[in-house]
């Protein structure tokens, strides 16, 4: 029976939503495993929806339910000031629900985030999205220095998770590097998955 991993992300220039889908790639190649892309709405000050209930394009948006249907989730957002992006931030706070019943705890998690300067805050984003992972119990996975790109990178690319350098501008693409290491956290998190769901 295949096992869906779920690919939890904010983009607002599409770096982190190229992540996620090399996440998700990554996801695939485990024989068992399937990926389920997921995205959440913006937010606004303002006190009224200004977001359509379905997205015009792209991922649908995620719900509780894909959070406890899954066997593992990657968590994805861009930097906002060393953080997650406030509606990255705003969905996981309304899954309060979820953590009274300890719904997620023992499931595996990775992160991964894009900046546009080179030192952004990618850690300390990753940071901030693993505090969220562990308060509902869930077992964190990062990337190990025994995949190669990690220690070549000359972009983004942590132990704590996947990251991207977007530029400026963001107009830089994935590099070879950080596509290499989206894949293999992808790879590693659905690995783990299907052992922890057996």
């Amino acid at each position: 029976m295949t096992k869906d991993v779920l690919v939890l992300y904010y983009s607002h220039t599409g770096a982190v939503g190229d992540m996620a889908r090399a996440i998700a790639r990554g996801v695939e190649q485990v024989p068992g495993a399937a990926a389920r892309l997921r995205t959440v709405p913006k937010v606004s000050s303002v006190a009224e929806a200004t977001e359509p209930s379905i997205p015009v394009s792209g991922s649908p948006y995620a719900e509780a339910s894909d959070l406890e249907a899954c066997a593992g989730i990657a968590l994805g957002s861009p930097t906002r000031f060393g953080n997650m992006a406030a509606p990255m931030k705003h969905f996981w706070d309304t899954t309060g629900a979820l953590w009274a019943r300890g719904a997620l705890a023992g499931k595996p998690a990775a992160v991964f985030t894009s900046t546009t300067s080179l030192h952004g805050g990618q850690e300390a984003t990753l940071l901030s999205m693993m505090t969220v992972l562990l308060h509902h119990g869930m077992l964190l996975v990062g990337v190990p220095y025994t995949v190669p790109e990690l220690s070549a990178t000359a972009s983004g690319g942590t132990p704590y998770g996947a990251s991207h350098w977007a530029g400026a501008g963001n107009d830089k693409p994935l590099s070879d590097d950080e596509r290499r290491i989206c894949l293999a956290l992808g790879k590693r998190l659905a690995t783990v998955a299907l052992k922890l769901d057996s």
